[in-house]
């Protein structure tokens, strides 16, 4: 399902298909840039390297359908290099340094603020970039002035947990059946379900990889297929499903971002002793 030819994403509301006097002129009291942020890496024998990244397009293309141009939402073209050096070794991985991703997030924020931007969010689709793109966002946001958004695509699980596994839903991190689902659904001749395995780290242990007691891990400690999840039970129509339902919601919650004013952060209620 390619739908870069019909969606606002990489129409209407693709910001590089403006000219610069069309930018200058854009109103931008309210409003919202979104920077995709992806990786090209290892996904198993499955999946395509580039599925992190076009995940991100394919989630953007969904959820830029429920806006219009009043929203004053507009896309840049997917960063596709991330942080992925847990992938390396395997071939077609192909990753930034964290100092390296830094540094282009920031040089691209700088360049928003300066088209005179208020607002942007790094939508990113890599596990990987997480912990990069907290610091980075805060950066940003010292360095510009920006209001600095962070998400990431799966962060509304719950609006998609009735479509798949609890093990699932916990612990499958990289290459399951979400992704492989989605691969299926914006590329299904991309997608060797010849090869797609079921295989789980080993969560039943005192130390996690997620959170809580934490060990630093690359993909070799956790598995031997390069996934962790179970891509034999994925559908292009649960993959087409996790698109609208997530597409819908991320919509919502941009359209949220896009009028939001850091002010609202502090509680006028309390009065300070200072």
């Amino acid at each position: 399902m390619n739908l870069k030819h019909t969606s606002q994403a990489w129409q209407e509301l693709f910001l590089p298909r403006l000219s610069t006097k069309e930018v200058k002129e854009l109103n931008k009291e309210k409003g919202l840039v979104v920077l995709p942020i992806g990786a090209i890496e290892q996904h198993g024998p499955h999946l395509p390297v580039y599925t992190d990244t076009l995940i991100a397009e394919g989630l953007l293309s969904a959820c830029f359908d429920h806006l219009t141009l009043e929203d004053q939402i507009w896309m840049l073209p997917p960063l596709p290099y991330g942080k992925s050096t847990e992938h390396l070794g395997h071939p077609g991985t192909i990753t930034l340094s964290a100092n390296t991703l830094q540094q282009v997030i920031l040089d691209i924020g700088k360049s928003v603020k300066a088209s005179g931007f208020r607002r942007m969010v790094l939508f990113n689709t890599h596990g990987g970039n997480n912990d990069l793109l907290n610091m980075v966002s805060r950066e940003l946001r010292i360095e510009t002035g920006l209001m600095v958004f962070r998400m990431n695509g799966m962060d509304f699980k719950s609006e998609i947990s009735s479509l798949l596994s609890k093990e699932e839903l916990s612990y499958g991190i990289h290459g399951g059946d979400v992704e492989t689902s989605l691969i299926l659904a914006l590329e299904k001749d991309w997608v060797d379900m010849t090869n797609a395995p079921n295989e789980f780290y080993d969560y039943q242990n005192e130390i996690d990889v997620k959170g809580g007691p934490y060990v630093a891990w690359v993909i070799d400690d956790l598995s031997n297929s390069g996934v962790s999840g179970n891509a034999q039970v994925a559908t292009v129509e649960k993959g087409e499903e996790i698109l609208f339902r997530l597409g819908h919601k991320t919509a919502e919650t941009l359209k949220v971002m896009s009028e939001f004013e850091m002010h609202t952060l502090k509680n006028s209620l309390v009065k300070s002793t200072l």
